[in-house]
Parts: C-alpha cells; sequence; structure tokens
C-alpha cells in the first residue's frame, strides 16, 4: 500500500512538473525593442498589457502619481553599452529596471539598480536616475503598452512610452566620437601587432583630425607588416594633415601605382580620390627656383 502511495505521489509531481514547462500564453506578452545609435547598442526588455476597455492611471488600473514597473509581469530593463545622456543627465552603461510614476500632466522615469523590483519591493534609494517627462495626447488611441524608440539620428534617439491616448518621450543622447576612439584605443592595445587594426586605427584618427603623431606611428608598423596601396595612401593623408607636401607625395603615388598593379577589387573605389590627392599635393609643393646660368656674362 505505501509502495502505490509513492508511486502515486511521484507521478503527480512528475505531473507537475510536466505542466509547469508547457509554453502558454500571456494576456501581457514580452517583447524586446533594439536600437544602435553610433556605436551603443540600446535595448529594452518588458511586458505589453492591454486596455481591454480599461483606462490605465485612472482607479486601481495603474494609478495615477503611484510607482509603477512601467509594464506587466516582470521589471521593465533598460540596457546601454555606453554612458548615455537622458534628457541632459548621464546614465552610466549597464542594466537597469524601469520605474515610472504616471500623473496628470506629468511622468516621472526612473532607472533603478535592482533588476527584480517590483511595485511592492521598490526603494527609492536604489535610483540612479531620475528625469521629468512631459507627457503628449496621442492622435490615435494605442490598446497595448508600447515602448519604441523613434526620430533616429546619427547621435540621438527618443525613447517613447506610448498607451491608451497619452505618450511621454526620453532624449537619449551619446558621444559617438568619444565612444568611437574608446573602441579605437581599445583595438590597438588588445591587438598592437595586427596590420589591419593599425591601418583601421590611424584611418580613423586622421579622419578626425585626432592625434596625428600617434596614427603616423600606427600606420608606420601597419606598412612595415603588411604594406598595401591602403595604409599607404593613409600615412600620405597624414603627411598632407601634418602640412608635409613633400613628404606626402611619393606615398600617394606609390599607392597608386601599387593598386593599379594589384588584383585588390576594392581598389576602384579609391582610384580617383588617391588621383586627386597626388594632384592637390602636387600643387602644394613650392616650386623651385629656377637657377640662372652663368653663361654670357661679361667679366669686369
Amino acid at each position: 500500500m505505501r509502495k502505490l502511495s509513492l508511486t502515486a505521489a511521484t507521478l503527480c509531481l512528475a505531473a507537475q512538473l510536466t505542466t509547469a514547462q508547457i509554453k502558454l500564453p500571456s494576456p501581457s506578452p514580452g517583447a524586446t525593442v533594439m536600437q544602435t545609435v553610433g556605436t551603443t547598442d540600446l535595448s529594452v526588455t518588458y511586458s505589453r498589457p492591454s486596455l481591454r476597455g480599461r483606462q490605465p492611471f485612472t482607479g486601481d488600473f495603474v494609478p495615477a502619481g503611484k510607482v509603477w514597473r512601467t509594464g506587466a509581469n516582470g521589471a521593465t530593463i533598460f540596457s546601454t553599452s555606453t554612458d548615455v545622456m537622458v534628457n541632459g543627465k548621464t546614465l552610466p552603461a549597464g542594466s537597469y529596471a524601469v520605474m515610472s510614476i504616471p500623473a496628470e500632466g506629468a511622468f516621472t522615469l526612473i532607472f533603478n539598480k535592482d533588476k527584480s523590483v517590483t511595485e511592492a519591493t521598490y526603494k527609492q534609494d536604489q535610483d540612479v536616475l531620475r528625469v521629468d517627462l512631459q507627457p503628449q495626447e496621442n492622435s490615435e488611441k494605442v490598446e497595448t503598452f508600447t515602448i519604441a524608440f523613434g526620430d533616429l539620428t546619427d547621435n540621438s534617439v527618443k525613447l517613447n512610452f506610448m498607451w491608451a491616448n497619452a505618450k511621454a518621450s526620453a532624449d537619449l543622447r551619446v558621444d559617438v566620437d568619444a565612444n568611437a576612439a574608446a573602441n579605437v584605443d581599445k583595438a590597438v592595445v588588445e591587438k598592437p601587432d595586427d596590420a589591419a587594426v593599425l591601418q583601421a586605427a590611424a584611418s580613423y584618427n586622421v579622419s578626425k583630425g585626432r592625434n596625428l603623431d600617434q596614427a603616423l606611428g600606427w600606420i608606420d608598423k601597419s606598412i612595415a607588416k603588411q604594406e598595401n596601396f591602403r595604409n599607404l595612401y593613409i600615412k600620405s593623408q597624414i603627411l598632407a594633415k601634418m602640412g608635409k607636401y613633400t613628404d606626402a607625395l611619393p606615398f600617394a603615388e606609390k599607392a597608386l601605382a601599387l593598386g593599379q598593379s594589384s588584383n585588390d577589387q576594392v581598389f576602384p573605389f579609391f582610384k580617383e580620390g588617391i588621383e586627386k590627392s597626388v594632384s592637390e599635393y602636387k600643387s602644394k609643393i613650392p616650386a623651385m627656383p629656377a637657377v640662372k646660368s652663368g653663361k654670357g656674362k661679361k667679366k669686369a
């Protein structure tokens, strides 16, 4: 009898475990939105409740003036791979729970350290950043709560929160040049003897007019390891940026000759630019003064 009881209990437990592994539809399904701005990767993972005839920020359904997890189910998580400015305030790189306080004519956006936070466990001393947003009225009613990125530029994007007839937006900005420069320096530290990395790093520096002496050292090392028309051309550009056109010209001419004799399928895209550089460098080199002949002069 005891054996039968144990068997029944075992079967019951197995059935419960099997049921727990079944994926069932959620009334507030999960979603992830991602956006890259410059070299910064941004993402938001959240669950999306729907209105179903209810009105948010009124009564007991997401009450106004109280902390909200900005979604449903687990905490909404915002991640950024670099520091980002949120409405002019710095949010360090990392992942945070997104809490908010929706109210009449106001929306407080909160980034909190506790990524498992709920309304019941929320502690303000865990906040990393708070910003006040100004809600606007949506022209169309949004049935399902939506977080989305919009109005993307080279260094900024809007983080939009939309539900019912309300929309609140945060302005996110990144320092693209500083992040790219940091990536360049990191790549060179990690691969100091890689000709391609050194070439790319030097190319970035010259394109930004950044630390030309450093760029020259990198490109010389790249050329020493694996000479090609591209690193020769980059060296000519660095020297030209330094005002050393006489030194730049032979490297541009060599890059042109090497590219024309190579089977590099990329060369045709560079050919015109290198030819223009050769002409430009020649025009910048002062003409040598003519040497006067001493013939035909009468002796005094």
